[in-house]
Order: C-alpha cells, then structure tokens, then sequence
C-alpha cells in the first residue's frame, strides 16, 4: 500500500482533470456564431423597428435606453425657513401636508432628512464639546 497511487477523489480537485473546455458546449458555439453576426443582426432589428415593426423598437430601447425612475417635482413650502429650528421646520412640513399642498409621501421624505440634519447637528455639537474639553484637560 505505501507505493500505490490514490484515486480517491479530494475537494477542490477536478474528477476530469482533461474534460471539455469552458465555452466549448453547444451554448459558447451559438454565443459564438451570434457575436460573428452581431453586426447584421443589429442592424436588421433597427431597419425592423424604422419599418414599424413595435417588437423591433421595443427590444432596442429596452437594451438601450435606461429605464427611467420616478423623480419628484421640486416643491415650495410656504413658512418653511431654513434658518428656524428643526422643530418649527418639522411643523410646517406637517402643515402643508395637513392642507393638502404636498403628498404624504414627500412629507414623510422631508422629515427624514429633517432627522438625518437632527443627527449631524448633535455630532457636530459632540465634537465641539469633546474638542473643548480635550482642549481644558491640556490634550
């Protein structure tokens, strides 16, 4: 047993080591056959499409123009200052959405970012007051 050859199979180890080569199947041969006439296939689906022909288009705007994402409309808030505190602007936002001048959706985004502000505002307060008494302590 010591001078024999071991063909147990072992993880991570190929069981046909000489087997077929990757893209070598019948799908990397039609891959293959399809980039060679890549070309006039386009270029017949674009002369389909400008003869009218609405799957033609479809396919080609579907592969070449993004798909577009709904994007909301820029708003104005009355009695929304920028320079108020966090609470008063929070209460305008609700405000306008009580009256009807934005969507609840939009409301809800803009108290979040009202949040998000909430929360860099108490980090650069942290910081200030860490500085100070790094600064107090002789650090």
């Amino acid at each position: 047993m010591a001078g024999e050859k071991s063909t147990r199979w072992k993880p991570g180890q190929s069981g046909n080591p000489g087997g077929a080569k990757p893209g070598s199947g019948t799908v990397g041969a039609l891959r293959k056959q399809m980039s060679e006439k890549l070309s006039d296939i386009i270029t017949k689906l674009v002369d389909q499409a400008l003869e009218g022909d609405v799957k033609s288009a479809r396919l080609i705007i579907e592969r070449v123009v993004p798909p577009m994402r709904a994007e909301a409309a820029p708003i104005e808030l009355p009695g929304l200052d920028p320079a108020s505190s966090l609470v008063t602007q929070g209460q305008a936002v609700m405000a306008a959405a009580a009256q009807g001048l934005i969507p609840p959706d939009t409301a809800a985004s803009l108290l979040t970012g009202l949040g998000s502000v909430a929360r860099l505002r108490e980090i650069e307060e942290l910081e200030k007051r860490i500085a100070a008494l790094e600064q107090g302590q002789g650090t």
